[in-house]
């Protein structure tokens, strides 16, 4: 039982740290102390690479209290596990079993061989995407400027540091007002950030799986193979893309679209189509979608990204693998068959338990919003509800900002519950597994 609430101290340690660091002057530019419900609401939406904010975080925090904030949504990205896993293996000391059964659940994944060099891979090849996706945004940046000029320009290297790090571990922060509405017309930027919340929603075990497949070898047995994680991942990450660029471009193209010049529209129609799934940046404000669209753009949320990745939602495998359980029942099958696999029943069920388990934290928080901020409009907390339990950090308008003491606390357990995922909070509930001797007799019940 002490294994199963490491993850949850490790995670509340980080934040109660955190908001300890920003109540600091020094965290501030006019060297005031920040309120401590503003403090704890920003370091529990770092740690949790939600992106929801009560404060403007270019404003409000100094030079330090953003690297705070920089280091907290890199321990929240790469996990606390993990990051702890990384510093043992760099100094040489012995990973428990316990700590790798650990691991190897979080990242949804068994049977790895040299999971301690898997570590060490992940928390590396986050720092080479994000550098490379830093040096990408400065040469954005700084286009048009003498080169050498450009390059003793320390502001704009930080600030594509900065969204570098916020775009890839899918955080949603930003240093302007508006979050980035102001590269609305910059479509390399906007595509290049898109690419790095790709990147980071589809988890570190598709990208180590892709990069360790030989595709030009002929020899299967040498090449290696995409696993059916990768393959339900890639699958149906494109799919979504697809269907919400064109969405997008269907619902938008006489709404928000005409606001912004022909070069500049594909590019922010693939970024609104991604950013709902994982991260919480906006080219368009929410609250200016068409409603249809504000409606899809939760059902994506809800959904989210992939096991091991930076996003949150019920995860997109747990997704296709209850839509295709359903059609399996509806058309009689007995097995779920994916890609020709069968998947094994026991997480057929952890899949559904997700479900249910996300959609009773939605409901429940809801309820609680719907008393605490009486007046305010259903479908803005609803959305807001929906962004903190998925940890995208999308908001309508300044839902976040405004919120109640105790609406600010909703959003705070759903953000951390999010996090941590269903199946960690059923194991948490749950307690032990009870080992069954005694089998019961079975009789029909009618459903349905």
């Amino acid at each position: 039982m002490k294994n199963r609430w490491l993850i949850v101290f490790g995670f509340l340690s980080a934040i109660l740290l955190g908001a300890g660091l920003f109540m600091l002057p020094i965290s501030s530019p006019s060297h005031t102390c920040m309120r401590p419900m503003d403090a704890l609401f920003t370091a529990c939406s770092a740690v949790c690479i939600t992106g929801l904010s009560v404060i403007d975080i270019g404003r409000e925090l100094s030079l330090f209290g953003q690297s705070v904030l920089l280091c907290l949504v890199q321990l929240g990205c790469a996990g606390i596990m993990t990051c702890a896993t990384f510093f043992l293996v760099v100094v040489g000391r012995r990973i428990s079993l316990a700590s790798e059964f650990s691991l190897m659940n979080a990242y949804g994944v068994s049977g790895v061989r040299g999971f301690r060099s898997l570590v060490v891979w992940v928390v590396t090849a986050m720092l080479v995407i994000e550098l490379v996706g830093t040096v990408l945004l400065w040469l954005q940046f700084t286009s048009g400027q003498p080169f050498v000029e450009a390059l003793a320009n320390g502001h704009e290297w930080y600030r594509a540091f900065f969204f570098a790090v916020m775009s890839f571990c899918n955080a949603g922060f930003s240093l302007d007002p508006g979050s980035i509405s102001g590269f609305q017309n910059q479509p390399l930027v906007l595509v290049t950030m898109g690419m790095l919340v790709i990147l980071g929603g589809v988890g570190f075990l598709v990208i180590y799986n892709v990069c360790t497949v030989k595709f030009w070898r002929r020899n299967l047995m040498t090449r290696g193979r995409l696993t059916l994680h990768a393959r339900v991942v890639l699958q149906w990450t494109l799919l979504f893309s697809l269907l919400m660029f064109l969405l997008f471009y269907l619902l938008e193209w006489n709404r928000s679209l005409p606001d912004y010049d022909a070069a500049s529209r594909p590019a922010i129609a693939f970024f609104q189509a991604i950013t709902p799934r994982t991260c919480g940046f906006s080219v368009v404000p929410v609250e200016d979608l068409h409603p249809a669209m504000r409606f899809l753009s939760g059902v994506m949320m809800f959904i989210g990204a992939a096991p091991g990745g930076a996003g949150g939602g019920i995860k997109i495998t747990t997704f296709a693998v209850f839509l295709t359980t359903m059609f399996a029942i509806c058309r009689g099958h007995r097995d779920t068959v994916m890609f020709k696999r069968a998947v094994p029943e026991t997480v057929v069920r952890e899949a559904t338990v997700i479900v249910i388990v996300f959609a009773a934290l939605v409901t429940c928080a809801m309820t609680i919003l719907l008393v605490s901020e009486e007046g305010r409009p259903f479908e803005y907390l609803l959305f807001e509800t929906v962004s903190a339990v998925s940890t995208t950090g999308l908001s309508c308008a300044d839902t976040t900002a405004s919120l109640s003491t105790v609406g600010r606390i909703v959003i705070m357990a759903c953000m951390f519950c999010g996090r941590l995922g269903a199946i960690a909070i059923v194991m948490l509930i749950g307690g032990q597994e009870e080992r069954i001797t005694i089998r019961y007799a079975k009789e029909e019940l009618v459903v349905g």
